[in-house]
């Protein structure tokens, strides 16, 4: 058993969390998560409505009786989501758990601290990290360059971004980009955290409402199987690289503008590619981990194996390296 400040304070077993992924954080997969001893995220924004959401709290707490959150993503934009609804609709529901990432959160954190919400704050720059802190999140997740998603501007891999924001800050952290196993959940508390998120590695779980065919593809990629778009426009993403990925850094590298890329990375787009199992349909997030990512197990499997893992390594191998 590992316990850390992690664990402790959010009512888990294990040191693992499956943070917010747009169209996959559905209530199949938090359940699974939440069932299998670790913390889940829904993806408020998945949902078209914050009383669609309301109804998908309300499925996942059909499915498990174990702690689980809610992911709410504040972006800007020209017509934002009705986020203050949203909001309401996490606390009216009576979750007590919430990761918030993005755009200025104050007001949210304000509000779900009010009403007794703990939050985690998902961030990839130690100084996001320390402003979040000092707006009175409970935690941090670290979002390391290796990640799939949005991993901001800087570069920075986990190798380094954990151990220097572990040293500046003091609530609980745990460490987001590149982690699917043992060796990593080991890595990431050797550098800090106190424990791990992982996004792309619970998509190539059974439970993961995604296409069998696009799961099949993460395990068929390699490490080296993403692109960085939007490095141009300065709001990078990395996603899984395919015909469409591939259109748009060509694109990018003769001067386009968003305007000019925006139906090949529309949304829908990439909603389509998990449902109807095309890979190169759309845009698909996926990170740097697709090289370490050999099978399709439940999500209960994974989970096991990663805490048989990280224990055999630091109660084995690891100690065989120790002189006395």
């Amino acid at each position: 058993m590992i316990r850390t400040r992690f664990t402790e304070m959010f009512g888990v077993e294990h040191p693992i969390a499956q943070g917010g992924m747009q169209w996959v954080g559905k209530a199949e997969l938090v359940s699974a998560v939440a069932n299998a001893g670790a913390l889940g995220f829904i993806t408020a924004l998945t949902q078209p409505t914050p009383e669609a959401l309301a109804e998908e709290i309300q499925r996942c707490k059909d499915m498990t009786d174990k702690p689980f959150g809610v992911n709410l993503t504040i972006l800007p934009a020209i017509k934002p989501p009705p986020y203050a609804e949203y909001r309401a609709a996490i606390i009216d529901s009576g979750i007590k758990i919430v990761e918030t990432a993005g755009y200025k959160p104050q007001e949210h954190v304000d509000e779900f601290k009010k009403h007794g919400v703990k939050v985690i704050h998902k961030c990839t720059a130690v100084r996001h990290a320390l402003s979040a802190e000092r707006m009175g999140v409970d935690a941090i997740s670290i979002d390391g360059f290796e990640c799939a998603g949005h991993p901001g501007e800087d570069d920075i891999p986990g190798l380094i971004l954990i151990p220097a924001a572990a040293d500046k800050v003091k609530i609980p952290m745990i460490a987001s980009g590149g982690f699917g196993d043992g060796r990593g959940l080991v890595a990431a508390l050797a550098l800090g955290a106190e424990g791990i998120n992982m996004g792309t590695r619970f998509c190539a779980t059974v439970e993961a409402p995604i296409h069998p065919k696009v799961k099949e593809q993460m395990v068929a990629n390699d490490e080296r199987a993403t692109d960085l778009i939007f490095r141009t426009m300065h709001n990078t993403a990395r996603v899984a690289k395919n015909a469409i990925s591939q259109q748009v850094v060509a694109m990018e590298k003769q001067g386009a503008k968003f305007e000019e890329v925006r139906d090949l990375v529309a949304g829908a787009r990439g909603r389509v590619v998990y449902e109807v199992g095309d890979p190169d349909y759309g845009i698909w997030s996926a990170g740097m981990i697709q090289g370490l990512i050999h099978d399709i197990p439940t999500v209960k499997e994974l989970i096991d194996r990663i805490m048989r893992e990280a224990e055999e390594i630091m109660g084995g191998r690891l100690a065989r390296f120790m002189t006395r």
